[in-house]
């Protein structure tokens, strides 16, 4: 059960990297709303390899039989690779790599803001944007919002994966 989790989690964790970042890089100039449809996609998308290491445990560890515990219990463990590695790489990526990539963010989200908010609201949208600059430049809120992000995304694929995998041996009389 060990190796299947780590290897599926690994799989996840590079597929969620590249995916996350590959998008970044290409729409770097595009719109903010269009930079995090394709960020929660490339989320979703990675968590195939969920589906995929509790169907491989199913059919290959556990003799094809799997109940909904096993598969929770599996897609959990295999979720929280990816999800604390994302978290690592993304602070990794905006202390150090980029550090101006919180400024750069911020200044456009205040842009969009300016065109999108009328003018009686403007205000307090700008405070709440600063509010929340304020606790993404915190290491900890940054790594657990991330983090947690992957972790809920994986946890509703683990479970449909675990229910639609599911099969049970069925009792001779």
């Amino acid at each position: 059960m060990k190796s299947t989790i780590y290897r599926y989690g690994i799989y996840a964790t590079l597929a969620i990297i590249a995916l996350v970042y590959g998008f970044y890089f290409l729409l770097k100039n595009s719109a903010l709303s269009l930079q995090e449809v394709a960020g929660y996609l490339s989320m979703l998308v990675a968590m195939i390899f969920v589906f995929l290491g509790i169907r491989y445990f199913r059919d290959r560890v556990n003799g094809g039989y799997l109940s909904f515990g096993q598969g929770l219990k599996i897609g959990v463990l295999i979720v929280l690779i990816p999800a604390v590695a994302l978290g690592l790489f993304d602070i990794l990526y905006t202390e150090v790599l980029d550090p101006t990539w919180k400024d750069d963010y911020y200044s456009k989200y205040i842009e969009n803001l300016r065109e999108s908010v009328t003018a009686d609201k403007l205000d307090a949208a700008i405070k709440k944007a600063e509010k929340q600059k304020e606790n993404f430049s915190n290491p900890l809120f940054h790594f657990l919002f991330m983090s947690g992000t992957v972790f809920i995304i994986g946890f509703i694929v683990t479970i449909i994966s675990s229910l639609t995998l599911r099969r049970t041996k069925t009792a001779v009389a």
